[in-house]
């Protein structure tokens, strides 16, 4: 499809599941009502970061400038970016009813796994006042780099749809972080080496997750091999949406003072990810393979 015709579908999409959070369509206490409506500033956010426009003001003048007559209330750059964070929570809202509605909470099947947010180059870190209190530092075994900033955490259904997620300090184990991502699902959870625990694995099965991972070189695994092979492929998926979320989306820089923008930079970036998932299921296109969706 033509890039006009992506923007149709993402706002009438949003549209059609803002209206179901209507506590939510009075976010301001006071002030003036912004002239460009909620639905058109989370339709914007969602079409420019899968248009890989990675920065508030970016996303702001590409609208301003090649989609002014679409969006002829676009206004300031503040008042645009302030708009955008104050929504964060019904971009959070929307996201999770569009993964459910794509079968990402009723799947029997799940990955999860991490990924580094890093706030500075390593030796600046010391020097950064940004987020003192929430980031810190940690290791990534995957790039073998030490990193000062976030840690990432995502669950994903089989076919790539993302069921939640939440961020941590960058010195937080993986494991304790399982917790908060499983509270709807139910079923067999593929993780990687790092799940490793007899005693996750014992409290996720009392739950109803039946938690699988590979074995360390020191351990006897009695398992089919075919179906550990099986587990190992089924797993990539989540390695190819990390890689989309990174490359496509950006999410592995934080470009942010805060964390009520961090969180609002987060949120729409899975909320772009999971529509993109949604218009490819519609238009019968496998659901990650949103290269297909905008033909020039």
């Amino acid at each position: 499809m033509c890039i006009d015709n992506f923007i149709i579908i993402v706002y009438c999409t949003v549209c059609e599941y803002f209206k179901k959070h209507n506590e939510f369509k009075s976010v301001r206490k006071r002030g003036f009502k912004p002239r460009l409506s909620d639905e058109e500033v989370i339709t914007i956010e969602i079409v420019g970061e899968f248009l890989q426009i990675d920065t508030d003001k970016g996303i702001w003048q590409y609208f301003g400038q090649q989609w002014k007559d679409w969006f002829p209330n676009i206004g300031s750059r503040t008042t645009f970016v302030r708009q955008s964070a104050n929504l964060w929570k019904i971009k959070e809202l929307i996201q999770s009813d569009l993964a459910e509605n794509l079968g990402s909470i009723s799947d029997s099947v799940h990955s999860v796994d991490g990924f580094p947010i890093q706030l500075c180059n390593f030796r600046r870190a010391k020097f950064s006042r940004l987020f003192k209190g929430f980031a810190s530092y940690g290791f990534c075994a995957s790039k073998n780099i030490t990193y000062y900033g976030f840690k990432g955490h995502l669950v994903i259904n089989f076919d790539g749809v993302i069921t939640s997620w939440t961020i941590s300090p960058a010195n937080s184990s993986e494991r304790e972080c399982v917790y908060e991502l499983v509270k709807k699902i139910h079923g067999l959870l593929l993780g990687d080496k790092g799940y490793i625990s007899p005693e996750l694995e014992e409290e996720l099965r009392r739950i109803g997750i039946n938690l699988q991972t590979p074995k360390r070189k020191n351990m006897e695994d009695k398992r089919d091999p075919q179906f550990v092979s099986m587990l190992m492929n089924v797993r990539r998926l989540i390695e190819t949406v990390i890689g989309q979320l990174s490359e496509r989306f950006h999410i592995e820089k934080i470009r942010a003072r805060d964390m009520w923008h961090l969180t609002n930079r987060i949120n729409r970036k899975i909320l772009s990810h999971t529509v993109a998932c949604f218009i490819c299921r519609r238009f019968g296109v496998k659901t990650l393979q949103f290269e297909k969706l905008i033909v020039s």
